[in-house]
């Protein structure tokens, strides 16, 4: 009896299992199915752009990936991932969870080989990615501050002659963009109606994406070039273009999310977490403080209004969380946390290390949410970046302290380094420190160069999330490295006592220009008004260092004979 039953349960559990196997064939069948069913889609509704009312169970994950793809008319599969990644780490540009797997290096880069084919010779080629006389300001309504500034002599200042050795690329102008050339084969003859690159009668150069040109014009010097037209036509384009997919960006601490358009071009998106009225709650420790979408944005303005531009443009952006975040994600560890709130509100948490919970849900108005989107830096395996830990960083510690903060000769350490030892590595550093004191930032545990150019290059500056957290405090520990070292760059001590002349004020410059972004305002007052003061004190640090170790000591000259007595007769 007992080996009867016995049986008869063995046979139970292989019906069981032959069932299960049959419905996961029928639902990897089903997008295919539906794709080919699929008609012309239907007018929107108005309202609520949700792709179901609120007392309706979302679609299945099936029928989503099939409506998505058939709308979109774009491959189901990873799309191209060419010149592009944010982090310091290879895979990381992917969320371990998501569906997408990284293609193969080859896959990856083919496209760019073919544009990489000969060396570029002379200006001519290169006058797309080199500065013109096109000012990128729009043209502003009565006196602009901002375009005063720009024309002020210390910001016509022109680096050194660019050789092929100087930049990240040397390509050929001549042969057209041509994303198709490193799609994965396996996108082909799945039906996809891709919009095709039609041969015109425009120049080469001109016809790349705006994110191309951006990768392409970066050098040992800038990340950009100071009146380069393209980074206004690339923050437009991270506003409008469309989002093609969504997934989880693995690492740090809080959710970040991998957007991906359809020119090709990737950015990182920080959704809204903190209104811009409120602070950073006073217990909180730096490493556990939100990261604030107006802050990256806010730092990328006050990057370029310093001259340093090493902020990877950033653009604020509305975003419909139904349309361009859960219906066109493949990743499904994200696309499981949408729900509904009680206010009928459509909410995500995502996966994250803080933050990411049903108590800390992202909720929109209904489906509309703010964020920030930053433009991606060249794809590490075309572009090997090196990570640097911040000889200031900080312990991460609710109750130890780091070395700096005890040793008041720490710096001096620091100077017998490589690559701080010589170069201008030291000084760079002294730049950031300036940066993060005026925005607050006091998490800058690692930095970023291009490995390409060795030592003497700029230090990247990404990553200011945790910026323009508190208003009504001066955090002067950031300004540590200043204070021990003393030691800046001529031509960044003149900026910072021109941003603080009233004519040049640093919070109305800033002011201005962030009225550019479509989220505007960006800042309250209170934080503009912040700068102004964090600026004084910045001054006043490097004239107690001149008038201790003298002019010539802390005041290093990067500027040519020329540029100098130029600027001097301006002054």
């Amino acid at each position: 009896m007992k080996m009867i039953l016995f049986r008869k349960f063995r046979v139970l559990i292989l019906m069981v299992f032959l069932i299960a196997c049959t419905m996961h064939i029928m639902i990897d069948l089903l997008p295919k199915l539906e794709k080919r069913a699929a008609g012309p889609g239907t007018a929107g509704n108005n309202g609520c752009s949700c792709s179901h009312r609120p007392s309706e169970e979302p679609q299945s994950w099936g029928k989503q990936r099939a409506r998505t793809g058939a709308e979109s008319g774009w491959p189901d599969k990873h799309t191209l991932r060419i010149l592009q990644d944010f982090s310091n780490e290879p895979s990381s540009n992917l969320s371990s969870h998501s569906l997408e797997k990284n293609t193969g290096p080859a896959d990856k880069t083919e496209a760019f080989k073919r544009l990489e084919q000969y060396p570029q010779h002379g200006n001519i080629e290169k006058q797309f990615i080199q500065d013109t006389n096109t000012n990128d300001n729009q043209p502003a309504k009565g006196y602009s501050k901002l375009n005063a500034l720009f024309e002020h002599s210390l910001y016509k200042i022109q680096v050194p002659g660019v050789i092929d050795e100087d930049t990240l690329f040397n390509v050929n102008t001549d042969i057209r963009f041509n994303p198709k050339a490193a799609e994965n084969q396996e996108w082909q003859n799945e039906g996809n109606n891709e919009e095709e690159y039609v041969p015109t009668g425009e120049p080469s150069a001109d016809s790349y994406p705006n994110w191309l040109k951006f990768h392409i014009g970066i050098n040992r010097y800038e990340l950009y070039s100071r009146h380069n037209p393209v980074i206004d036509s690339l923050l437009k384009d991270l506003v409008s273009q469309k989002i093609s997919s969504v997934a989880m960006k693995s690492g740090g601490t809080q959710l970040k999310l991998i957007m991906t358009f359809q020119n090709y071009g990737q950015a990182l998106f920080k959704p809204m977490k903190q209104t811009r009225e409120q602070e950073t709650p006073p217990d909180f420790f730096y490493f556990s403080d939100f990261e604030r979408h107006n802050a990256e944005i806010a730092a990328f303005h006050l990057d370029r209004i310093l001259d340093f531009r090493r902020v990877p443009p950033v653009a604020g952006r509305l975003v419909n969380m139904t349309k361009e975040i859960r219906d066109v994600t493949r990743d499904k560890k994200l696309w499981r946390t949408f729900f509904i709130s009680p206010a009928n509100n459509i909410c995500f948490y995502g996966e994250c290390s803080y933050y990411c919970s049903t108590e800390h849900a992202l909720c929109g108005k209904p489906d509309q949410i703010e964020g920030s989107l930053a433009a991606f830096l060249p794809d590490l395996a075309l572009a090997k970046r090196k990570t640097w830990r911040n000889p200031w960083r900080r312990s991460y510690h609710k109750r130890k302290k780091a070395e700096w903060e005890v040793d008041p000769d720490y710096c001096e350490e620091v100077k017998q380094t490589p690559p701080y030892d010589s170069g201008s590595r030291l000084l760079n550093v002294m730049d950031m420190t300036i940066f993060d004191f005026l925005m607050g930032n006091m998490d800058r545990h690692h930095y970023e160069t291009f490995e390409k150019f060795g030592n003497e290059t700029f230090i990247i500056h990404f990553d200011n999330g945790r910026g323009f957290g508190k208003h009504s405090h001066d955090e002067i520990s950031i300004l540590v490295p200043l204070s021990q070292c003393c030691r800046v760059k001529r031509s960044t001590h003149l900026r910072l006592q021109l941003l603080a002349k009233e004519e040049y004020k640093l919070s109305e410059l800033v002011e201005e220009s962030l009225l550019r972004d479509k989220l505007m305002p960006i800042l309250i007052k209170p934080h503009l008004e912040a700068m102004d003061r964090r600026l004084r004190v910045v001054l006043k640090v490097l004239s107690d260092c001149i008038e201790r170790d003298g002019y010539n000591n802390v005041v290093e000259n990067d500027l040519d004979s020329a540029t100098a007595n130029t600027i001097t007769s301006t002054r």
